[in-house]
């Protein structure tokens, strides 16, 4: 498997970018993952790095962007921290990621039974976490569907916080970044929600995020590649 250079990322559209990053997580779920040499990978990028997507997703120990997408050194940003919240300091990432760096695809990933989702489905407050779980808050009060027990004791909630928190967070991105906005509205950037199964190891792609040359889908069920 061949390191990235500024060559080949300059060669990957937005739509091969996601479709690497879907091959990928099959081949983890299926425990084919490629043969990499990760030293020479390290040779490879010592005097510069050319990412072909940036990950936005949890700090979760079962989440690692790389291994459930199966990329090696120097192919994917990951941006990490509990719930895969949107702040300032995300999308200063992202948009170096992508207007500096020449990422082609960004993609904001949730998982199943995220500490952060049921934290905010509690109200809990801790310190400074209480700041971030106020950043999923919103997603608690969006979520229309369910009518008892709206707490982290039930799962089916806090699932459907989960992916109301990842549409947003996709939103979000849209909304208060410029930069990404201008660069995925060009088709030089593409976007998309996903949601990682912690007993599976399947990333469900949300389709009706999806943002890719101009062109968002219709319906809104998440698929499972």
């Amino acid at each position: 498997m061949k390191t990235l250079n500024k060559i080949s990322q300059a060669n990957i559209s937005p739509k091969k970018a996601l479709e690497l990053l879907q091959a990928g997580n099959t081949r983890f779920v299926d425990n084919l993952r490629l043969n990499r040499n990760l030293l020479q990978m390290v040779n490879d990028t010592s005097d510069g790095q050319w990412p072909m997507a940036a990950i936005v997703s949890c700090m979760d120990s079962r989440t690692s962007a790389e291994l459930i997408f199966d990329q090696g050194l120097g192919d994917i940003f990951s941006i990490r921290l509990a719930g895969a919240v949107i702040s300032d300091n995300v999308l200063g990432s992202l948009e170096y990621a992508c207007k500096i760096a020449g990422s082609k695809f960004i993609v904001v990933l949730g998982h199943t039974k995220c500490g952060a989702i049921k934290g905010a489905c509690d109200s809990v407050e801790m310190g400074n976490l209480t700041g971030l779980l106020n950043k999923i808050a919103p997603a608690v009060f969006a979520e229309k569907t369910v009518k008892q027990d709206r707490n982290s004791h039930n799962g089916e909630f806090v699932e459907a916080v989960n992916a109301i928190h990842v549409q947003r967070s996709v939103q979000a991105i849209m909304e208060q970044s410029n930069i990404l906005r201008e660069m995925i509205q060009k088709g030089e950037v593409g976007i998309i929600g996903a949601i990682y199964d912690v007993e599976t190891g399947i990333v469900s792609f949300m389709e009706h995020t999806l943002i890719l040359e101009n062109n968002r889908p219709e319906g809104a069920t998440a698929v499972a590649v």
